[in-house]
Formats: structure tokens, sequence, C-alpha cells
């Protein structure tokens, strides 16, 4: 019969090991990104816009137009069951 119980009880100092831990890795990821100076946040806000707003460069056979809208699937109707309560 000791055996379930020491059982539950690892169970137990795991699930603690493991709060612990994320804890742990929570408080590091919140202390690297306090460490960031306002300039800093900005500099970095001001390359990722720039970047995902760049033009990118057209291949010499390409006579720069935009292939167009993306066709979207038509949407999948759902199977209506006849409903069956409780009687």
């Amino acid at each position: 019969m000791r055996a379930p119980k020491r059982v539950w009880k690892l169970l137990g100092l795991a699930g603690l090991a493991g709060v612990a831990a994320t804890g742990a890795v929570l408080a590091r990821g919140e202390r690297q990104r306090r460490a960031y100076t306002p300039e800093d946040v900005r500099a970095r806000l001001h390359e990722r816009h720039a970047a995902a707003t760049a033009v990118p460069e057209q291949e010499p056979g390409d006579e720069g137009e935009s292939p167009g809208p993306v066709p979207v699937p038509p949407r999948r109707r759902r199977l209506r069951l006849p409903f069956r309560g409780r009687r």
C-alpha cells in the first residue's frame, strides 16, 4: 500500500519543480525585456518596419504587375443532423 502513496508524492514534487522552472524562465525573459532602453526598442521597431515594407527586387523579365488577388476557397457547409433529444 505504500507504493501508490510514494508515486503521488513524486508526481507532486515533479509538478512543483516544473512550476518553479517555468517561473525562472519567465523571470529571466522579463529581465531581458526590461534591459532595453526606449531608444533601443524604437530603433528595433523602425528596422522591422523598414524590412516589412521594403519593396522586393523584380526579376529582369517581370513587368511589375502584381499577381492579383489570392483565391479564397469556398466555405464548407456543416452537415446538419436531426436533433435527438432525450425523451
